[in-house]
């Protein structure tokens, strides 16, 4: 098999099922490719530019085939439906959110993406500025929420999972803190498809608020 950056990409992805982000190393992803580490420097120089490589493939991943909202197809639920498609890319690696959170891509596709982002809301009474000012605020919510829900399955604990079902619930005061212990169950809900919907109900109304007045 031929090394490139998208094999060396796509092969650090399926690893972190069992690693994860922080066991990823350059000598891990070789060992798996059955080279030397340092034969991959000849295409991502340092662990940076293979988070980057990693971080395109999600997002080709998240956008192929992605086209402009259809006929009768609002802006408020085509933006919804990027920011799911993302999210459960994400999902389906292990700190996925993490790998994408801080990372650079120059890839056409996401370029495209951004156009497409750029003219639906346009045509929809958005100005590009304020496009380009509201936009990353969907897009920012989507990976710090998928970042705060993948650290919520508790891996990075091992057994003793501080997430666990009622453990949150009792470790707090409710005569000190009786707010908080009233809707514990609402700040961090087991159900996260519903709370993930719920804030993009949010974000959603914040943009149509703030900049189509």
């Amino acid at each position: 098999m031929a090394i490139n950056p998208e094999v060396i990409a796509r092969t650090a992805l399926r690893l972190l099922t069992d690693v994860g982000l922080d066991g990823l190393t350059m000598r891990v992803v070789a060992t798996e490719l059955g080279v030397r580490a340092p034969t991959l420097y000849w295409h991502v120089k340092n662990k940076q530019e293979l988070l980057d490589a990693m971080a395109t493939a999600m997002y080709i991943e998240a956008t192929g085939g992605l086209e402009a909202p259809g006929a009768g197809v609002s802006w408020e639920d085509w933006l919804a439906d990027g920011a799911r498609r993302l999210r459960r890319t994400m999902l389906r690696y292990r700190d996925g959110a993490r790998v994408l959170a801080g990372t650079n891509t120059t890839h056409p596709g996401l370029f495209r993406t951004v156009e497409l982002t750029l003219r639906t809301m346009r045509d929809a009474g958005f100005s590009v500025a304020d496009a380009a000012e509201g936009y990353p605020a969907l897009l920012h919510y989507t990976i710090g929420f998928t970042i705060e829900e993948q650290a919520r399955t508790g891996t990075a604990y091992g057994e003793d999972n501080p997430y666990e079902p009622g453990r949150l619930e009792r470790s707090i005061d409710r005569e000190q803190f009786p707010l908080t212990a009233s809707v514990v169950g609402r700040l961090f809900a087991q159900d996260t498809d519903a709370a993930f919907e719920a804030g993009l109900r949010v974000i959603l109304t914040g943009l149509r608020t703030t900049y189509l007045r």
